[in-house]
């Protein structure tokens, strides 16, 4: 392989960018398209009947040449049909399109992340979808949205970091947006699992941000700094900060020299566009080398319950999760195997993060042969009905030759709090 098989993949309306896993520095390297620059743009363009893009699709949109989609992230998002080459192609296939084409130079990749601003379950089923389309296993593809991207990069950066509070301001031609990493108050009896959110905790549309980005206005830019300086001000009151970091195309400029005084009175700050790349290709590395011991992310879009079976891995016996908490409902299908002993049902354990009360479900196992011990194999499915509804099948597959399968099938659907109004509660 050329540069690496462990990718992040930053993903916007505008550009995309792409970290990989370097083995000899083991940590990730971003993927430079000129000298200090990380960014492609989302562009794609058709002329004498070969597909470019990026920085090759933007020339031909300037010297009106060929046929160039524009907007192709937003219109892959709302599945429209794009008549280009003289064919109308679906949206979706066109940014498929362009992923592969940016990809070209990794030989063979193993584990991708996309990071993107936003996400649901269509994103997600979209960018996964465009994932096995240019051939990466499903189960070694995922997709988060920025503030997560935030946070898994801070898993890796120096402890004393985000010991307290972290700050990350973006700041584009009109806005300024302010979020802040935080540690999560859960119930006791969670071992030693850390929980940690992002918020969005401010935001500003700020009108001299338009005169001092791209061209600088000495006075814009005097007016636009005295605002930020009191927007950071605001956002800091009453907060212990570790650590501060700046991105969007909105900071290249030097403008802000007195709100910079601010941020880094008593922290450490840095300044950068390719966070969200470097913290999808640390999800990317956390999933390839099962790096566990991490911070569990959470959001109100995130499962704050875990569901766990009493079950025998690598020697220890204990409860172990077939649906964790921190997992997107609809990303939390899964499919176990199981070897019983001699029982007559399953006890199925529902942790709350919101809550302490443990919620105990039973199945029984009445109607399976009579087979001695571990020579019972059980295969379970889980399948996520809506944010709310879990069912799990549980299925006798046999035991090799020695005990051919059965027609023994059975049903558990279990009610879950959901993930509206729990998540708030954990201040």
């Amino acid at each position: 392989m050329q540069r690496g098989s462990i990718l992040g993949y930053d993903l916007n309306e505008k550009n995309c960018q792409i970290s990989y896993y370097d083995e000899k520095k083991e940590e990730p390297e971003t993927l430079e398209t000129a000298i200090e620059n990380y960014q492609i743009p989302v562009l794609l363009g058709y002329y004498n009947e070969r597909w470019v893009y990026g920085k090759e699709a933007k020339k031909l949109l300037v010297v009106r040449e060929g046929e160039v989609v524009t907007d192709l992230y937003q219109k892959a998002v709302r599945r429209e049909k794009i008549h280009i080459g003289e064919k109308d192609h679906d949206a979706v296939w066109l940014l498929s399109k362009f992923i592969s084409l940016t990809l070209e130079e990794f030989e063979e990749i193993e584990e991708i992340t996309f990071s993107v601003p936003y996400t649901d379950i269509d994103v997600s089923k979209m960018l996964k979808g465009i994932g096995r389309h240019i051939g990466i296993p499903k189960e070694n593809i995922h997709v988060q949205d920025y503030k997560e991207s935030f946070c898994q990069y801070m898993f890796y950066q120096p402890k004393e970091l985000w010991q307290y509070e972290a700050a990350l301001f973006y700041c584009d031609a009109q806005e300024i947006r302010a979020y802040m990493l935080r540690k999560l108050n859960t119930v006791t009896g969670r071992g030693r699992d850390l929980f940690v959110t992002v918020d969005e905790v401010a935001s500003a549309k700020m009108k001299e941000l338009e005169a001092i980005y791209p061209v600088l206005n000495v006075d814009k830019a005097k007016d636009a700094d005295e605002q930020f300086k009191s927007f950071i001000q605001n956002v800091f009151d009453k907060k212990v900060i570790s650590s501060v970091f700046l991105t969007g195309e909105g900071f290249e400029n030097n403008w802000y020299p007195n709100s910079l005084k601010v941020l880094c009175n008593g922290r450490r700050a840095f300044l950068g566009n390719n966070l969200y790349s470097k913290g999808a290709c640390y999800t990317s590395m956390r999933r390839s080398f099962a790096l566990d011991d991490g911070p569990v992310y959470l959001d109100e879009t995130k499962m704050t319950e875990q569901i766990c079976l009493r079950m025998r891995v690598g020697g220890q016996e204990g409860w172990h999760p077939i649906v964790s908490w921190g997992t997107h409902w609809y990303e939390a299908d899964g499919q176990w195997e199981v070897i019983l002993e001699d029982t007559s049902d399953i006890e199925i354990h529902v942790e709350s993060l919101a809550g302490e009360e443990l919620q105990v479900e039973t199945v029984s196992l009445e109607g399976l042969p009579d087979r001695k011990d571990y020579s019972l194999r059980i295969q379970i499915d889980v399948m996520f009905l809506d944010e709310k509804t879990c069912r799990l099948t549980f299925k006798d597959v046999g035991f090799g030759e020695f005990f051919p399968a059965t027609d023994f099938c059975t049903e558990k659907i279990l009610k879950l709090g959901g993930i509206h109004g729990q998540f708030n509660s954990m201040s």
